[in-house]
């Protein structure tokens, strides 16, 4: 007499390390919505701040309220560098732990774009191809922490040091912690793959997973790698390269010993047909639209170094609460954590983006 499975319960208490350019902004809205769902609390940027102190590693005063609230917040995912033992203070002990990475080469021509006037390293090169062709003439260890995002930029929001001899001991040592630390972790490249795999690991539904790609860039701003730029990005990035060989890995292996391959496919096209249907539900044009063509200034996402954002812009007609549904599919990162944090703490300052939001009171959802 075989019993049935017992239904699983959804996670409600998820800590997700949000990455650099790793599609971490998508499950960021996914994670908010989740949130708001099931009226959790989420851990946000104290004060002013609109990140977790990033690129300062994690301590729990960066988050609104710690000293009152404890370890009681649900959802953790604005963007920090991770420090487990921090992090600790602030979720419950158990708290599902996962992040994103990505093949280290699109990654960082990505980062040469968005990071282009930021980051010393980048600023004084060309193009891309010209940095990484001698990168040791353009990146200066003193400028470590202006230049983190020129090189092994994953290593080191996982906490570590991305300018690391890259030893076998070594590296084989973080990876082993990093499995102990994370429960899960996905691969932006197989980014419907990996929604499948988190809804089934946090025993979630498809709506919970499902999305618009938000932050992506017009493809008018990539550059195209040479041959050799790709092979020289391995060499450079050889922190980041291992990071993700050997969790691509993982992820695989994960697929094949929880949902199978099989399974995994008719998952992943209910999750395309349902995403077409809130595309032809939501959206004007149906997809993302550059910069200068977003309507709706509360709806313009963070603009930065030579990248052009894309955006959304919404149907006319829609009513109220297909309206506040889409509205929240397409809300970039900045609007909707300032939002949030108007809701959560009421009565503080709220933070100062120079944006208008959409809505701005719980009432109004």
């Amino acid at each position: 007499l075989l019993t049935p499975p017992m239904p699983c319960h959804a996670k409600t208490n998820v800590m997700f390390l949000k990455t650099h350019k790793t599609a971490s902004s998508t499950v960021l809205n996914i994670m908010f919505r989740f949130a708001e769902r099931y009226n959790l609390t989420v851990a946000l940027p104290a004060g002013q701040l609109l990140h977790l102190g990033y690129p300062r590693t994690f301590m729990a005063h960066f988050v609104e309220d710690f000293e009152v609230i404890g370890q009681n917040y649900n959802i953790m995912c604005n963007h920090l560098r991770f420090n487990p033992l921090e992090v600790q203070k602030v979720m419950a002990p158990n708290t599902f732990y996962f992040s994103i990475l990505r093949n280290p080469i699109p990654l960082l021509e990505s980062s040469y774009i968005y990071y282009k006037n930021e980051v010393p390293a980048f600023r004084s090169s060309k193009d891309v191809n010209e940095y990484l062709a001698s990168p040791m003439r353009y990146y200066h260890p003193t400028d470590y922490r202006q230049n983190i995002y020129a090189r092994n930029i994953m290593w080191f929001d996982f906490g570590y040091d991305n300018n690391a001899e890259d030893d076998t001991n070594y590296t084989q040592a973080i990876l082993e912690e990093i499995e102990q630390n994370f429960h899960l972790i996905l691969i932006a490249d197989y980014f419907d793959e990996s929604m499948i795999l988190l809804k089934h690991t946090l025993c979630w539904d498809l709506d919970d997973v499902i999305y618009f790609k938000l932050n992506s860039r017009s493809q008018d701003t990539v550059q195209t790698l040479t041959t050799e730029s790709e092979e020289r990005i391995k060499a450079w990035c050889s922190l980041d390269w291992k990071l993700y060989l050997h969790f691509n890995e993982s992820f695989w292996r994960r697929i094949e010993e929880t949902i199978g391959l099989e399974v995994l496919e008719k998952e992943v096209d209910h999750l395309r047909t349902r995403q077409k249907e809130l595309m032809e539900t939501c959206l004007l044009e149906q997809e993302a639209v550059g910069k200068g063509r977003i309507k709706n200034k509360a709806l313009q996402p963070y603009q930065s170094g030579a990248a052009n954002i894309l955006g959304y812009n919404l149907k006319q007609d829609l009513d109220n609460r297909t309206l506040r549904t889409c509205q929240k599919m397409v809300i970039p990162e900045l609007q909707y954590t300032s939002y949030l944090y108007a809701v959560q703490h009421p009565r503080k300052k709220r933070k100062q983006l120079g944006l208008p939001l959409p809505w701005t009171s719980p009432q109004e959802r």
